[in-house]
């Protein structure tokens, strides 16, 4: 993605000080574009946790690069198998639903076995966050041309005219280093000069879609119209509305997918408007020991003050309102899972399958 003309990725190592892993704060998009330095494994979990990063396999990177940091701010009496399942457990509780985090993490503990000395733990580390941020990107690439096809068969129904998007939360670059999941193939189709608009949530409490996905769509020039999250249905209802994509943070072997809290209401209007409804995953955000029901899905609890306070931007600063009783009783629920059953598909970086167990397992058979 360019911003000002300027490709970005979401996190990267600093090219001046390896020691030193920068990031784009997405607490304050759109009204202030600022670089954040992550310098201490501690600064790692806090930036997860407080979704300065935010988007499952943006969450899962960066937490490879907090083992590297922790690693690295050790010494070799520090840097023992305790000390290690200590970060990697404190990393792992930062943000509960995405398996990404975990998936990550788990890829670093086991290329961390391999190392024996200090020195070559954190020159392991490095390079396999780095391999970690590679394959991520790479993989939503991938996503972007399978979903691509979708769209072209759409415009070809449509005679060529526009093809109307809805989308939930924000699937972009900024959730997933660089392309996305969810946005990645309508950023394909509008390249290939395919005619696509995208009906965007606002996405409550945190605003991802108003703040994020509209920011990400306007540099890149694709025309769209924000919307309040109850608006989907009635859209699909009057026929506004050819295709639904959104992201997972995590996916069952089932084809069970929790996703921003919101999702599984829109798979719904979906269904009961015959309205092909799509997940975009790479194969980290896929649960591969999550066997059984949706209920086994942890749902992450956020803090109250989401709910009872909206972020604005007024007189060239940011601001919070309260925007209701200072007593209220209030409920954040991140996630909701949205049943296989309601999914027409979901894109991966390995091609377009159903939302069940056996045809997941034809395209990755490894996992079998």
């Amino acid at each position: 993605m360019k911003i000002n003309n300027k490709h970005y990725q979401t996190i990267w190592v600093k090219k001046e000080n390896p020691k030193i892993i920068q990031a784009i704060d997405q607490r304050l998009l759109p009204f202030e574009f600022k670089i954040v330095d992550l310098k201490t494994v501690d600064d790692v979990y806090f930036a997860i946790q407080n979704m300065v990063v935010r988007g499952a396999p943006l969450i899962g990177v960066t937490a490879a690069f907090g083992i590297y940091l922790a690693l690295l701010n050790s010494d070799n009496s520090k840097s023992n198998d305790k000390y290690i399942l200590e970060v990697a457990k404190m990393l792992g509780s930062a943000r509960p639903t995405a398996v990404n985090l975990n998936y990550a993490v788990a890829r670093q503990m086991n290329a961390l076995k391999k190392a024996h000395s200090w020195n070559e733990k954190v020159r392991v580390a490095l390079e396999t966050a780095k391999r970690i941020l590679r394959e991520e990107k790479e993989y939503c690439r991938q996503i972007g041309l399978h979903g691509l096809t979708l769209i072209e068969k759409i415009c070809e129904k449509k005679s060529h005219q526009t093809v109307n998007i809805l989308t939930h939360c924000n699937a972009g670059w900024l959730a997933c280093i660089d392309y996305g999941t969810a946005m990645a193939p309508i950023y394909f189709a509008f390249d290939k000069g395919i005619k696509v608009h995208v009906w965007v949530d606002e996405t409550r409490p945190r605003n991802q879609g108003a703040r994020l996905t509209t920011w990400e769509l306007g540099h890149h020039g694709v025309p769209f119209t924000l919307i309040t999250d109850n608006t989907g249905g009635h859209l699909m209802q009057q026929g506004l509305v050819d295709l639904v994509i959104v992201g997972s943070d995590r996916t069952s072997i089932k084809g069970n997918v929790a996703n921003k809290i919101g999702t599984y209401l829109k798979a719904l209007s979906a269904k009961d408007n015959k309205i092909p409804f799509y997940v975009a995953l790479p194969a980290s955000s896929i649960d591969w020991e999550l066997q059984n029901n949706c209920d086994q899905i942890q749902i992450e609890q956020r803090d109250a003050e989401e709910v009872m306070f909206v972020e604005g931007f007024r007189e060239n600063k940011i601001e919070k309102v309260r925007i209701c009783p200072e007593n209220t009783n209030i409920a954040n629920f991140g996630f909701d899972v949205t049943p296989a059953r309601l999914i027409t598909g979901l894109i991966t970086d390995r091609g377009i399958c159903k939302a069940e167990r056996e045809d997941i397992l034809k395209l990755f058979p490894e996992y079998n």
